[in-house]
């Protein structure tokens, strides 16, 4: 398989690249979470007229119509520079609608979603329950042409600045998604305190919220996987940016560093260090870009391979913090630096739509079906 970028691609990445250069310093993050923001609102609003919002939005609707490839490319920058915000979030909510939506509910919710007027999130998740489909207890009853939604949520990203959210519940004994107005009676959203400070993560309670059965989205349970398998992606790409980041910090600071009169960077123990964490950086590329093209082509491996770049990046990237934590020495604790950022975001990274453990589980019996299958 090529992993080179196209032309437009790495057109992509490089604007990507530099408007969050300029837009998402470590300062402006840090000066974000000190106002309680879930977003820069002039980085929204430039990311908007650069066409980020829609880039997963289908054509006809005001979107660009990419891919997962495209949305992994933007990811990955985002985790380079901790970028706040409900950036993929909504391009997620955009994925799912355009596929499993009715006519009417693209028409009503993508265009909103494709110009960055109407930001959403997804509301999976739920109290010591995990992220798994199957794990789901909030419910959903149908009611004439109406859905009654109650249950709990947690770790919903940017919720308190959403307008749409995708809410999973359980419909009939199958896990099923609906598009919810945040302003909708009965729902109640509370702000959590979390250990990475480049994220707004909160907590949603459905008291009896009454949805109308259209915003209902089709598919049940594989819809659900489905968009899981797509997370999983994108987060793996997030962290993915934050390893390479990483690894760039540890490089400088080793190569300035000096201890007996020499860069530390000399030392064979540091060299090691520093070798280990560029080949998991290039292995999760490998495992999340493969995984994005499984994606998008429709291939039969696609969903073990989000699997496999999810339980490798949650590893993987953690080690990466980890060394680059210990190659920094005393600098690397304190909290002015910008590292506990970067670790920070990778910690969290690996637990959100599932940790290491989880999607080994989910590799073991993807492997064992299809053994059964094939006897």
């Amino acid at each position: 398989m090529d992993f080179e970028f196209s032309d437009e691609q790495a057109m992509l990445r490089e604007v990507f690249r530099d408007t969050l250069r300029d837009h998402s310093s470590p300062e402006k993050v840090r000066a974000i979470a000190d106002g309680g923001l879930d977003v820069d609102p002039k980085l929204w609003s430039l990311g908007a007229e650069l066409g980020w919002t829609g880039l997963a939005i289908p054509e006809q609707y005001g979107g660009a119509g990419q891919g997962l490839v495209e949305l992994c490319i933007a990811a990955e920058e985002l985790g380079r520079a901790i970028t706040p915000g409900p950036f993929i979030t909504t391009s997620l909510v955009g994925l799912a609608v355009a596929r499993h939506g009715s006519a009417e509910l693209q028409a009503e919710v993508l265009p909103g979603l494709a110009d960055g007027s109407t930001p959403a999130t997804w509301a999976l998740a739920e109290p010591r329950r995990g992220w798994a489909p199957e794990s789901i207890q909030a419910t959903a009853v149908l009611e004439g042409d109406t859905v009654l939604l109650n249950g709990r949520k947690t770790a919903v990203q940017d919720a308190g600045s959403a307008a749409w959210l995708l809410v999973t519940a359980v419909l009939d004994g199958e896990p099923t998604s609906f598009l919810v107005e945040r302003t909708a009676g009965g729902m109640a959203t509370r702000r959590q305190k979390v250990l990475d400070q480049t994220r707004s993560l909160y907590e949603v309670r459905l008291e009896n919220v009454r949805v109308p059965a259209a915003r209902r989205l089709a598919g049940g349970a594989e819809q659900v996987r489905w968009l899981s398998d797509a997370a999983a992606v994108l987060t793996s790409a997030d962290s993915l940016g934050v390893g390479e980041r990483l690894l760039e910090m540890t490089v400088d600071y080793v190569n300035v560093r000096v201890q007996f009169d020499r860069p530390i960077g000399s030392f064979q123990a540091v060299k090691h260090k520093c070798s280990d964490m560029l080949m998991l950086v290039r292995g999760v590329r490998a495992a999340t870009y493969y995984a994005a093209m499984a994606f998008d082509a429709g291939t039969p491996d696609a969903s073990r391979a989000a699997s496999v770049a999810k339980a490798f990046s949650s590893e993987a990237m953690s080690r990466v913090a980890g060394e680059a934590l210990q190659t920094h020495g005393g600098i690397g604790f304190t909290w002015e630096h910008d590292l506990h950022l970067y670790l920070r975001r990778a910690k969290t990274d690996e637990a959100l739509y599932g940790d290491a453990a989880v999607h080994q589980r989910r590799l073991c019996s993807l492997l064992a079906a299809e053994g059964a299958g094939a006897r």
